[in-house]
C-alpha cells in the first residue's frame, strides 16, 4: 500500500467520523486539538489498527507520529514495513 492510498483512507475517516475533518484538511493540518479531540485519539488510533492490522503501543502515540494525515500515514507505513 502507497503512502499516499494511506492518506487518502485517514482523510476519508477523518471526513467521516469528525464534523471539524469534513474541510479539506492539508497534509500538515494539526489533526489533534482541532480535528481530534481527546476521545477522538482513541477511535482514530482504533481505526489506523483495525484497518491497516498493525498495532499501535501507547507510547507512539505522540505528536510525531499522529499529529497529521502526513504523520500519521507515515507513521502507518513505518509499521506495515517493518511487520510484513
Amino acid at each position: 500500500m502507497q503512502v499516499a492510498d494511506i492518506e487518502t483512507e485517514i482523510r476519508s475517516f477523518l471526513a467521516n467520523k469528525f464534523p471539524v475533518g469534513r474541510t479539506q484538511l492539508s497534509d500538515e493540518e494539526p489533526l489533534l486539538g482541532s480535528v481530534v479531540d481527546s476521545n477522538g485519539v482513541i477511535e482514530f488510533v482504533g481505526f489506523l489498527q483495525e484497518r491497516f492490522g498493525i498495532t499501535i503501543d501507547d507510547e507512539d502515540i505522540t505528536m510525531e507520529n499522529l499529529d497529521s494525515v502526513k504523520n500519521a500515514a507515515a507513521y502507518v507505513n513505518r509499521k506495515l514495513l517493518s511487520n510484513p
